[in-house]
């Protein structure tokens, strides 16, 4: 049987301690998705543009891509939906609304559970890196779902869709 030393036992402690930190560290950051990178993956594609801060209008844009979605059989082979958030859009997004713009509202939590049931028919977010700096936010406050992808700039995503193959939609 081998012996550990209190050193050994430390040692193990440290580098275990450092091995997770790093991992957590990995986890915190933000996927990102640069805009060469963008592609169509199925036959029909559809980008959804939301710059508006209206929680009606978000609503309203939730249902539209749930209807849209339904046609295709919630299939995400037959359909993609992207929806490129940017300006008053990214707020539906965010973890909390402290120190932002709208820290005076607060997000309907069911606008976040139909967000999330969307994402499980393959829905995308991308958000905009540019207005999470020109509102100096962090991109760690923006929610850690799988579903969400930052890009450099959202109307550059928009465009680099449309010249994919997406088709365009804005709702309101």
């Amino acid at each position: 049987m081998s012996r550990f030393s209190r050193r050994d036992m430390l040692g193990a402690v440290v580098t275990t301690s450092a091995a997770l930190g790093a991992a957590a560290v990995a986890q915190a950051e933000p996927k990102q998705l640069p805009i060469q990178s963008m592609k169509k993956t199925a036959q029909n594609a559809t980008v959804y543009h939301c710059d508006f801060g209206d929680a009606g209008r978000f609503s309203q844009q939730l249902r539209n891509i749930g209807n849209h979605l339904a046609v295709y059989n919630n299939d995400p082979r037959a359909l993609k939906v992207v929806i490129v958030a940017h300006s008053a859009g990214i707020k539906f997004f965010l973890k909390d609304l402290a120190d932002t713009p709208w820290s005076q509202e607060q997000i309907d939590p069911q606008l976040v559970e139909r967000m999330q049931t969307l994402s499980s028919h393959g829905v995308e977010v991308y958000l905009c890196k540019v207005t999470f700096s020109t509102l100096n936010l962090s991109h760690a406050k923006a929610r850690p779902d799988e579903y969400i992808t930052f890009v450099p700039s959202g109307i550059a995503a928009a465009a680099a869709l449309q010249a994919q193959g997406f088709s365009y939609l804005k709702v309101g």
